[in-house]
C-alpha cells in the first residue's frame, strides 16, 4: 500500500473500514528512510517541557514530511498538552504549521482549546540547536494510598458516586443522578458535591483526605476543561476553577487531590494488578485514556486522546467538535460502532439516542448475529493498530479496555482482534503488552475506592 509516496505493509485491515491507513504503521514506513533530524518541544504549566526527537525524510517527499511532522505535532499536544511548540530542523515546514495552528487556522480548535486549560497565548516557535529547550519533566506521585479515613468521589455527568473508605475497605458507597452539564449556575455542581462529600463524612469517625475523580483537564486541582461546567459562563470561570478545594474546606482542613478519570482508571488498574505501565481506555460517549508510569505515577500529561490522530485517511469520519478527521474518539466511542453500522448492513432508527443505537447493535452481536459482531471486530482491528502509535508515546505493559462499548460479546471481540493483530503484525509489541478486560478484582477496587486513594495523608 501507498500513502503519499510511501510504501507500507498492511496485513490486517478494519472489516468494514477498507480505507484505514493507521497513522502508527504509516509512520513506521515513513521513518525508515528518514534521516533529516527534527526536534519537537511542548511546554505546560510551570515550565515543564517535554522533548521529542524524530527525523524527516529529503525535499521530495515535501507532502508526507508535512503530513507526518503536523500529525506528530497533533499526537503530542493532545497527549502531553501544551501552550507553546518548539520546532527545530525545518523552517519551511515549521512555517506551514505556524499557518494552520492559529487563530482562523485549519487547527484552530486545538489552539482554542489549550488556551483554555494553559491560560497563555498558543504558539508555535521556530528556533535552532543553539535555543531549543532542555526538557524538564516532572511526574506527578498520587494514589495507592489505604491509610485512615478516606472519601473517594467520581464525578459523572449523568451520575456522581461517593464512597467512604475506612484503611482500604468501602465502608459505604452510594450513586445519585445529576445534571451537571445543563446547569449554567456553578452553585449547582458545588452543592452536589458538598452533599456527597458529607454523606461520606458521616459514615466514618473523621476524614483524613478526599481524592476527586472526573472528566476534564486538571492542573493541579482546578478543572481547566470539564464537561461538568459545560453551560457555566466564562464569567464565573473562577468559580469553576476552585470548586472541589472550596468544596473540601467544608469538611475541614484535609488534603484532597482532583485527577482526570482516565487516570483514576490507570491507578485503579495498577492496584488491582500489582503492577504499572498501565494504560485506561475508556470506549463511551467519547475515548477517554489515562495512564500511570512504571512506578504508578502520574505523567502530568493531559492525555486527551479523543482528539489525537488514528487514522491518515483524508475521507474519514470529521469529529463534529473538532473539525478534524480520523481522530480517536470515532475510532474507540460509541460513534465508532454508528459509523460502522452501515457498512455492516444495518439501519439504526434516526429517532435513537446514540446510546440506545449502541444497544441495538449490542444485542444483535449478543444474539450471534455475525454482521454485528463483525462492528466489535473493526474496532478491535482499529485498536491493534492504534496501539503501535501510542506505544510511541506511552511504556504501555497493561492495557485495561473499560467503557459501555467493551461491555458484553463485544468486548470480548474487540479484545480478541486486538490480541490477534498485534501478534500478527507487532510481535514485539504482542510479547510486552497485555491487552484485558476489568477483572473482579479491578471492578472491586472500583473508580471511587482508586479516587479515595489520591492523597497521601
Amino acid at each position: 500500500m501507498n500513502y503519499l509516496g510511501i510504501t507500507y505493509s498492511l496485513k490486517n485491515q478494519p472489516l468494514l473500514d477498507k480505507n484505514f491507513i493507521p497513522f502508527g504503521i504509516w509512520a513506521q514506513a515513513y521513518l525508515k528512510d528518514a534521516a533529516q533530524p527534527f526536534r519537537i518541544a511542548v511546554e505546560r504549566e510551570n515550565g515543564l517541557i517535554s522533548v521529542f526527537e524524530t527525523r524527516l525524510r529529503g525535499p521530495e517527499f515535501a507532502e508526507a514530511n508535512y503530513r507526518y511532522a503536523e500529525r506528530f505535532v497533533k499526537m503530542l499536544l493532545w497527549s502531553v498538552g501544551g501552550w507553546r511548540v518548539y520546532l527545530c530542523g525545518d523552517d519551511a515546514l515549521a512555517e506551514r504549521m505556524q499557518d494552520e495552528y492559529c487563530a482562523g487556522g485549519k487547527r484552530e480548535f486545538d489552539v482554542g482549546f489549550m488556551q483554555d486549560v494553559y491560560e497563555r497565548p498558543f504558539e508555535i516557535v521556530i528556533t535552532d540547536e543553539a535555543n531549543f529547550p532542555q526538557v524538564r519533566e516532572q511526574t506527578r506521585k498520587v494514589g495507592g494510598h489505604t491509610n485512615g479515613c478516606r472519601i473517594g468521589f467520581d464525578a459523572g455527568g449523568s451520575d456522581r458516586k461517593v464512597s467512604a473508605v475506612v484503611d482500604g475497605k468501602t465502608v459505604y458507597s452510594e450513586e445519585v443522578v445529576w445534571h451537571p452539564k445543563t446547569s449554567e449556575d456553578p452553585q449547582y455542581q458545588y452543592d452536589g458535591i458538598v452533599a456527597a462529600f458529607k454523606t461520606a463524612a458521616s459514615k466514618m469517625p473523621r476524614v483524613d483526605g478526599i481524592g476527586v475523580s472526573s472528566a476534564g483537564v486538571f492542573i493541579g486541582n482546578a478543572p481547566m476543561v470539564s464537561s461538568l461546567f459545560l453551560k457555566v459562563p466564562r464569567s464565573r470561570r473562577e468559580e469553576v476553577k476552585t470548586v472541589f478545594e472550596r468544596a473540601a474546606k467544608e469538611i475541614g482542613d484535609v488534603p484532597i487531590v482532583v485527577a482526570n478519570d482516565g487516570d483514576v482508571s490507570a491507578l485503579a488498574g495498577s492496584m488491582s494488578l500489582g503492577a504499572g505501565c498501565v494504560m485506561g481506555l475508556a470506549m463511551g460517549t467519547s475515548e477517554a485514556v489515562g495512564y500511570v508510569n512504571h512506578e504508578s505515577n502520574l505523567l502530568g500529561w493531559i492525555s486527551e486522546l479523543a482528539f489525537a490522530p488514528v487514522d491518515l485517511n483524508e475521507r474519514a469520519m470529521r469529529d463534529e467538535w473538532s473539525g478534524d478527521l480520523g481522530v480517536g474518539c470515532k475510532y474507540f466511542s460509541q460513534d465508532a460502532v454508528i459509523k460502522l453500522a452501515p457498512a455492516a448492513g444495518i439501519a439504526l432508527a434516526e429517532r435513537l439516542t446514540p446510546a440506545e443505537k449502541l444497544k441495538e447493535v449490542q444485542k444483535l452481536a449478543e444474539q450471534g448475529v455475525s454482521y454485528a459482531q463483525d462492528i466489535f471486530k473493526s474496532i478491535g482491528v482499529y485498536l491493534g493498530h492504534t496501539l503501535c502509535l501510542y506505544e510511541m508515546f506511552y511504556d504501555i505493559r497493561n492495557l485495561i479496555v473499560l467503557g459501555r462499548v467493551a461491555s458484553g460479546v463485544g468486548g470480548d471481540l474487540i479484545v480478541a482482534e486486538c490480541q490477534r493483530v498485534l501478534s500478527e503484525e507487532y510481535p514485539e509489541l504482542a510479547q510486552k503488552l497485555r491487552v484485558m478486560l476489568p477483572d473482579e478484582n479491578f471492578r472491586r477496587v472500583g473508580q471511587s475506592m482508586a479516587a479515595a486513594s489520591l492523597p497521601e495523608v
